[in-house]
């Protein structure tokens, strides 16, 4: 092809001469390296040099031209007149090692076929253009047969091929072979385990592989061990992240079960992703050498301790691990979701795909922990730890349960049946208690932070309805730890606070603590004095009206005496002194009443008298402006008896009032 119509005496004599020397000089002989040349075993002196990545190699024309297209294309595109005695082919895939193997078999020389070194033969055989048009049996011819009937066929050799292929886009890619290697090994991962024998007796190690060949009659005690349903895990993890997506998009179309995919994908990013866990011998720097990576990240992960390499590798690993996570809501644990949401946060990962992962957390929220969800604030907000981003985490929740409760199924179950199913409604109402708990242990350790704000510390407490906390207990800690904090608030802004809870929500503990903490407003304190209060007339009307069979009559002494020995000393004594003031006030409003009737009573002997002078000596005027003004002061006496009245249940009401302020003076704090 390369050779001139004007040469052809020179081309058969250089054929012939190679073609008698061939399988005389050259078949029998090797090649020989010396420093970074490699020379062939030869009588002949080379006449062709080709260098590949700084490799030289010392060839002679005619065996490379008889079997490659491109190094014919070559010597025909270059000048007729001085023939080129340098090629250089740095773009080669595979590199030195591919032209090594690819030369020996233009000399005919027998070259060892292996997982190791066939994709990139593979791929230089393509990129020589080393085809059967030129001669029968080419090594694209040779390649292509190993690859489909030995290496398609191997479990252990296809997951080489592909790990091998990582070096060799995109020949690999374009040839099919990360495509064919990545089918056989979804086909393998979902067949049957019951035709998997193992290669090794007890605990699986690192570097074991089952074994796919079913005829073999070697005898091992392990062909009656159970098949585990993780046991590619291991392998598959070892493969690039694009590579790894490839074979789990394959499986997943094969019908594998999602939770097992999820588990391959949560052991893949403990390999990949340093940081995700948090393990060693002193729980300090997590150091990590897995999957070829090697970064220490301390305490909770620094960006600026990785180079950018790595940061965009890891950017990538997490991107690409977010897109292929199951659908399904338990495929991946809820703790897994959120170490890499605290990993995607600090990477600065795509906005869409992190927004992604939080819905994905929030439809298992009530799987999280306090350890999960206290993220550190990667973005420029003062606070510790990511409070926005727990209160989007647990929109996504209420957005979830929302549309779980409004789903075709279930409406189409209670149409048909006329209720809800109880397994249904169970299930939705405990997912929110334990969502409401996690919310409240969160706002506790956060509220110590003194750059939280009010406003935030409201929306996320009143995030969640008043329907999903039977008991606000676990708020009441986060607004004493909010005050403890904040000292400065001011009175307004502490009441604002305490509007988060709700009194008659807090059990007995909490109320008696809240009857002595000074921080608390002090409406706060009379609303749960006076919710207890009601709670415990209840609960004696009840145990009333169920004892009522045996008497009518229930005395409450017992029960009073019960609730003053459970009630602090200091708030006994205040109220002690409480009853002692109002007492007085009664007493001195009785003295009050008995003067006004004795001068009532004088008054009235008065009238009287006037109105028999009056009688006695007739007027020839009806009246007179002076007993007129006696009428109107009668009047006015019987309108004063009843505003004494009133007056003075003002002033019983204004004496317990002025008395439940008293005890801020003596009533102590207990936390």
């Amino acid at each position: 092809m390369w050779e001139s119509e004007s040469e052809p005496h020179g081309r058969d004599l250089v054929r012939n001469s190679l073609d008698a020397h061939k399988h005389s000089s050259l078949s029998n002989d090797g090649f020989e390296l010396r420093d970074q040349s490699w020379y062939v075993s030869s009588d002949i002196p080379s006449d062709l040099l080709v260098k590949v990545g700084g490799v030289s190699f010392h060839l002679h024309k005619y065996p490379l031209l008889s079997r490659s297209g491109r190094m014919n294309r070559i010597m025909y595109e270059s000048s007729r007149d001085q023939e080129p005695s340098v090629v250089e082919l740095n773009d080669l895939p595979g590199g030195p090692e591919s032209l090594e193997l690819a030369a020996k078999f233009c000399y005919g020389i027998a070259v060892d076929l292996t997982a190791s070194n066939i994709s990139g033969l593979r791929c230089a055989a393509e990129y020589l253009e080393m085809t059967e048009d030129l001669e029968e049996g080419n090594l694209i011819f040779k390649t292509e047969a190993f690859l489909s009937y030995v290496v398609l066929s191997s479990w252990r050799d296809s997951i080489v091929v592909l790990k091998s292929c990582e070096g060799l886009s995109p020949w690999a890619e374009n040839l099919q072979i990360v495509r064919r290697c990545s089918e056989s090994i979804a086909w393998k991962a979902c067949a049957n385990p019951r035709g998997i024998r193992w290669a090794y007796t007890g605990r699986p190690t690192r570097n074991s592989s089952p074994k796919w060949n079913n005829d073999s009659k070697e005898s091992s005690p392990s062909r009656t061990q159970p098949v585990p349903p993780d046991w590619w895990f291991e392998d598959v993890s070892l493969l690039r992240i694009d590579h790894f997506v490839r074979v789990v998009t394959a499986i997943k179309v094969k019908g594998m079960r999602f939770e097992l995919i999820g588990a391959a994908i949560m052991q893949y990013a403990a390999r990949w992703l340093p940081g995700l866990t948090k393990e060693g011998p002193q729980g300090g720097d997590d150091v990590w050498n897995q999957g070829g990576l090697h970064l220490v990240i301390a305490g909770t992960g620094n960006k600026d301790d990785l180079s950018n390499s790595q940061v965009r590798e890891q950017r990538m690993i997490i991107e690409s691990l977010i897109s292929i996570i199951p659908p399904t809501k338990d495929s991946v644990s809820c703790s897994f979701l959120l170490r890499l949401l605290r990993l995607a946060s600090m990477l600065k990962v795509a906005p869409a795909l992190v927004t992604e992962l939080e819905k994905r957390v929030g439809m298992q929220l009530e799987q999280a922990t306090l350890a999960d969800l206290l993220i550190p604030s990667y973005s420029k907000s003062e606070t510790l730890y990511d409070v926005d981003l727990v209160q989007r985490l647990v929109e996504h929740f209420l957005v979830q349960e929302q549309t779980e409760d409004s789903s075709p199924g279930r409406e189409s179950y209670v149409e048909k049946h006329g209720y809800e199913p109880a397994t249904a409604r169970a299930s939705g109402s405990n997912a929110k208690l334990r969502v409401a708990r996690l919310i409240d242990s969160f706002l506790t350790e956060v509220s110590r932070d003194r750059n939280l704000s009010l406003t935030k510390f409201q929306v996320l407490a009143e995030a969640l309805p008043e329907s999903t906390r039977s008991c606000d207990d676990g708020l009441y800690r986060a607004v004493d730890s909010y005050l403890k904090a904040h000292p400065t608030l001011t009175e307004h802004e502490r009441k604002r606070l305490c509007r988060v809870m709700d009194c008659q929500k807090l059990s007995i503990d909490a109320c008696m603590h809240a009857a002595q903490n000074e921080r608390l407003p002090l409406r706060v304190v009379v609303q749960v004095l006076f919710s207890e209060q009601v709670k415990i007339s209840n609960a004696i009307a009840n145990s009333s009206l169920k004892e009522a069979g045996d008497s009518h009559y229930q005395p409450m002494v017992s029960t009073r005496k019960q609730l003053l020995e459970g009630t602090p000393q200091s708030f006994q004594e205040g109220w002690a002194a409480a009853k002692k003031d109002i007492n007085t006030l009664k007493f001195e409003l009785e003295s009050m009443k008995a003067k006004y009737l004795e001068l009532q009573n004088d008054m009235d002997s008065l009238q009287r008298q006037f109105e028999k002078m009056t009688s006695a000596k007739p007027s020839k005027h009806p009246s007179s402006a002076w007993s007129s003004g006696w009428k109107k002061l009668s009047k006015l006496g019987k309108n004063t008896n009843a505003e004494a009245n009133e007056i003075a249940a003002q002033t019983q009401a204004t004496g317990l009032a002025e008395q439940a302020r008293k005890p801020r003076r003596w009533r102590n704090s207990i936390s």
